[in-house]
Order: C-alpha cells, then structure tokens, then sequence
C-alpha cells in the first residue's frame, strides 16, 4: 500500500535561530508518524543573516529538507503562498519557522485529515504574545467578520496555520492571484473544514519581522477582498453630510434675515468646518486608494515569486 506523502511548507525570512529546530522537531514528529512519508519545504524570502547556509547544511543532511530560495523578498504575503502551491503532497501543512505554530499540532491536523475533513485549521483561542497585539488583532477579525459581504465570514484569530487537501490546494492554483489574501479563501471556497483552538506559545527565537505596515497591508488585504462596506459608507457619509449642511446653511440665512443687524456668523464655524470636511474626505479617499491600489495589483500580474535556487528538489 502506498503511503501518503505530507508536504510541510515553512516561509522564513532571517530566522537563524529557528530553522534549525524546527527542521529536527518535524523530522521527529513524522519519524513517529511511519504510515506516511514527508518533505520539509523551506521557502526563503532573501534572508540577509545566516537562515541559506543553515538551509544549505540541513538539506546536505537530510533529504528530506528542501530549500526554494526567493531572488529577493517578495513579501509575507506571497512567499508563504507560493510555498504552498509549489508542493505536490497529497496533503500540505503550512507552519512558521518562529514556532508560534506548535508543531505537535501536526499530529492532531492528520488525524482529523484522515476523517474526511478537506482543510484542518489551527484557531488562536489565547496567545502568549502581547496582550495589547493580541487585542487589537481580535478587535480586527471581529470588524471584518460584522463587515464581511461574503456568504461566511473570515475565520476569527486564524493565521494560515493549518492543513489543506491536494484537491483544496488544486483549486487555489486555478485563481491565479497576483496577491492572495489566503486566510479569508478558507470560507470563501466552501471546503468542508474542522476548526483545533490552541494556545499560541511566545516566539522561540529572534525578533518578529511584523511591524505597523506590514499588519496594515494584511489588514487593508482582508477589508477590500471582503468588503465594500467602507465604500458605501462614503457614499452615506457624503449623502446625509451634504444634507445637513444644506440644512445648516439654510438656518444661517434665516437667522441672519432675521436678525440682519447684530447677527455675526463668524470665522469659528467656518474654519472648524472646513477642517471637518478636508479631514472626512481625506480619510475616504484614502479608502477609496486601497480599494484602487488593489485593483492595480490585480490587473498587472505579476508572478507570485521569482526562484533564485533550489535544492534537493532534483531527488525526488
């Protein structure tokens, strides 16, 4: 009987201290798993520390360990999809080289994998990291599933760690999205799914390559794939803001009919409103940019990733 073949798929950008462990402890893992055979696959986004020679040495070792070698970063958005669809297993399991993913976890996604299920998915229910990250995070899942205009919102406090069945991989590949937001294409796609909560552990080693943009951009990703609600927020705000300021102005005339000599309008209102409405605006086309900044990504298609190397691919 043949066995089943698991491809583990870890993006890492300057993760020395981590890569290492994480290769020995899943090569530990599928060492109790003998009913299947596995491939380690580290894609690298153009690390600038030791993370390639480290690499290097861990294939030479372990042919089980294959390295794809990005020509430069291409981003903590594509890297980690491209990894994914380059794979053929008939199941992939996607994992951070940080271990803010519990590798033992691995064991519980095949069994329910051998269930049935098409996509088994690990679910933050605590985190060890900041409390104050961990909040806002939670603050924006919940704001994107209450504005989501898909049939099934986005999962809550789900990072893309997971497994996926070659035939929900085999789909992905179809879309041909120059910028997946991936997390939100589990419920958008319908796959039957199982949900495993779990305590996210602190990162083992090195410091997060996460900061204030590179969540925006995930943020901004997740509310123009799923979402037109800022838009038409626009649209209201603009309708029943032109309304009261006809309004507004209508009663300022009057007034000032009325009491012609000794009403004085005043530059107070006219400066706070200028400023009021400049800074709406402003905030709306904002919106309306990432909306069309989205759409600009879309029509150039630009590949995914650009290979630089590969190793032990040929060993197949």
């Amino acid at each position: 009987m043949t066995k089943k073949h698991i491809s583990v798929v870890t993006p890492c950008y300057n993760e020395e201290g981590n890569v290492a462990n994480l290769a020995k402890v899943v090569a530990g893992i599928f060492a109790g798993l003998p009913q299947y055979t596995y491939e380690h696959v580290f894609i690298d986004n153009y690390s600038t520390d030791n993370t390639v020679k480290i690499l290097r040495e861990l294939a030479a070792a372990d042919p089980n360990v294959k390295v794809i070698l990005n020509a430069r970063n291409f981003g903590h958005i594509r890297s980690p999809f491209y990894g994914m669809l380059t794979v053929k297993g008939d199941a992939v399991v996607s994992i951070v080289s940080d271990f803010q993913d519990p590798p033992e976890m691995i064991t519980q996604f095949l069994q329910k994998w051998e269930e049935g299920y098409k996509i088994v998915i690990g679910v933050k229910k605590r985190s060890r990291e900041n409390p104050l990250m961990f909040a806002v995070r939670k603050v924006f899942y919940n704001l994107l599933a209450k504005m989501s205009d898909s049939g099934e919102s986005p999962v809550k406090n789900f990072t893309g760690f997971g497994l996926y069945d070659q035939k929900f991989m085999s789909v992905l590949r179809t879309l041909d999205d120059p910028y997946p937001y991936f997390r939100g294409m589990i419920t958008e796609l319908g796959f039957e799914r199982c949900e495993i909560e779990y305590t996210q552990p602190q990162r083992a080693a090195g410091k997060t390559k996460n900061n204030f943009f590179t969540l925006y951009d995930m943020a901004m990703l997740g509310f123009t794939n799923h979402s037109k609600l800022p838009l038409r927020l626009a649209a209201f705000f603009g309708f029943f803001s032109a309304i009261l300021s006809l309004m507004v102005a209508i009663a300022y005339f009057i007034y000032k009919l009325i009491y012609w000599d000794w009403f004085q309008v005043g530059q107070a209102p006219l400066v706070i409103g200028v400023f009021f409405f400049a800074s709406v605006q402003l905030f709306f086309i904002g919106i309306i940019g990432e909306y069309i900044g989205a759409i600009h990504t879309q029509v150039r298609k630009r590949p995914l990733v650009i290979e630089r190397e590969r190793i032990n691919f040929d060993k197949e």
